[in-house]
């Protein structure tokens, strides 16, 4: 033959039954999902105090639902407070249920090669937002949102999908915390009024 491959293609000893693992899995698939939930009632639904703010989730790879795919969670900001500042590689999709503020955003501009790099660009952009509304995150976007009410609370529902921590990009870097983030704090339903009767 004419290339050096072929002298040496028979080499290793090393067994694997990686094939008849994927049969194994496609056929117990169904029974396993069949365990897994498709609807998740509100006292299964985590709180977390996170760094980006008062947050219950709706769908989490943690929680055993039948989603595989995507992460959602509730976002609450109390009155006149925001969110955490954060950057991640997923783009991100964002409905607002209550309330009225605005977002800011900035894009960076990024390299990969075997390692990857960031830069944010020097103008920030500001985006006003009411209930109702989309807010469109762009891939790698430092972003925080900001509830411009001084007495009414701001609830936000934030998808995103996991296939670029499935690839090995789960680049979720905190910037800053939100007012709240105590990690002493257990959250529950009268914590969350307590909340939202604060003023900033």
């Amino acid at each position: 033959m004419a290339w050096d491959e072929s002298k040496v293609w028979a080499d290793g000893h090393e067994q694997g039954k990686y094939y008849q693992g994927l049969l194994d899995d496609a056929e117990q698939k169904p029974a396993s999902n069949a365990k897994r939930r498709k609807v998740v009632r509100p006292n299964d639904m985590p709180w977390e105090m996170a760094r980006q703010g008062l947050l219950k989730h709706l769908l989490n790879e943690q929680m055993n639902t039948r989603i595989e795919t995507v992460d959602a969670y509730m976002q609450i900001i109390p009155p006149g407070s925001k969110s955490g500042k954060h950057r991640h590689l997923a783009e991100e999709c964002v409905y607002v249920l209550e309330g009225r503020g605005y977002d800011l955003h900035q894009d960076c501009d990024v390299e990969i090669t075997d390692t990857y790099h960031w830069t944010p660009q020097d103008e920030v952009k500001r985006y006003e937002w009411e209930a109702g509304d989309v807010i469109y995150i762009p891939p790698n976007t430092i972003h925080q949102h900001f509830n411009a009410d001084p007495d009414r609370p701001v609830r936000l529902i934030s998808s995103i999908n996991r296939i670029f921590k499935y690839c090995g990009l789960n680049d979720l870097e905190q910037i800053e915390n939100a007012p709240e983030f105590d990690p002493s704090v257990t959250l529950d339903g009268d914590k969350i009024q307590a909340y939202l009767r604060s003023k900033k």
